[in-house]
């Protein structure tokens, strides 16, 4: 597959196409780097995402875990369809259509999962006053976002490769991905892909963007450390009620008594 775009490619090559698939995408990346560091001098403090727990925790029970799993499903599902060459997993025995077979079905799967995880996160943000009260403008740009790039992905791959005849996207929607971090964009890769697939990554860039100003950046401050980190012992303390008496006098709750 070749990475440098053909004279004939890149002279159909419209404005509106190195607009929308070369200038947004570098400006959506640049916005999420310099946006991070911004936010990490400017509040530092606030990565971790506000827990709302107290208030309600029927809907965030179900709905935390669904959305959480199934968004790490997809991001790996990603990872793998739009970085990874379809010639290296060919490479090591996996074929396109066991490949294909595989994504389109795990993906649904993992697709699901986050929509309905997501969906109750949304209801439960909505339907109960108390959290509804606490969304900020942040919250409100993100939600939408994050609901409307979700959806249109699930909504692409169904319509072309669950009911559809198909659609190879990792010959075109994945060649233009790679070619932006490499710096040799193709936008002519993805002009010519689906209208879903297309809103599907105009969404998801702008998600990027949105990234460092929302509690997306909860996400790298994970507290992997807790994975290691020993356990503590707690021991309760005894309290002044049941606490042993002496001469007719309660003890104090440590045990030790006044200095004579």
């Amino acid at each position: 597959m070749n990475a440098v775009p053909t004279p004939l490619a890149a002279a159909s090559t419209s404005g509106a196409d190195l607009l929308l698939w070369v200038a947004v995408p570098y400006i959506c990346l640049a916005v999420f780097a310099v946006g991070h560091v911004w936010r990490y001098r400017q509040d530092q403090f606030g990565w971790t995402s506000r827990t709302t727990q107290l208030l309600e925790h029927r809907w965030l029970r179900w709905g935390s875990p669904l959305f959480h799993l199934g968004a790490f499903m997809v991001i790996a599902g990603h990872v793998v369809g739009l970085a990874i060459p379809d010639s290296w997993t060919e490479a090591v025995g996996i074929t396109e259509h066991t490949y294909h077979t595989t994504a389109v079905w795990a993906g649904s799967v993992a697709g699901v999962a986050m929509v309905a995880g997501l969906g109750m996160l949304c209801a439960r943000r909505l339907l109960t006053h108390q959290i509804r009260l606490g969304t900020d403008r942040s919250d409100k740009v993100l939600f939408p976002l994050l609901s409307a790039t979700v959806v249109l992905g699930i909504t692409a791959t169904a319509a072309h490769n669950v009911f559809g005849a198909g659609y190879d996207y990792r010959s075109t929607v994945s060649v233009w991905f790679r070619g932006l971090f490499v710096l040799q964009p193709q936008p002519e890769a993805i002009a010519g892909a689906p209208l879903l697939f297309q809103l599907h990554a105009v969404s998801a860039f702008l998600l990027f963007a949105a990234w460092p100003f929302t509690r997306l950046v909860h996400v790298w401050s994970a507290p992997i450390g807790y994975l290691s980190r020993p356990y503590l012992v707690y021991r309760r303390r005894t309290t002044p009620a049941s606490a042993p008496t002496t001469a007719g006098r309660p003890r104090s709750a440590s045990g030790s008594g006044r200095a004579a």
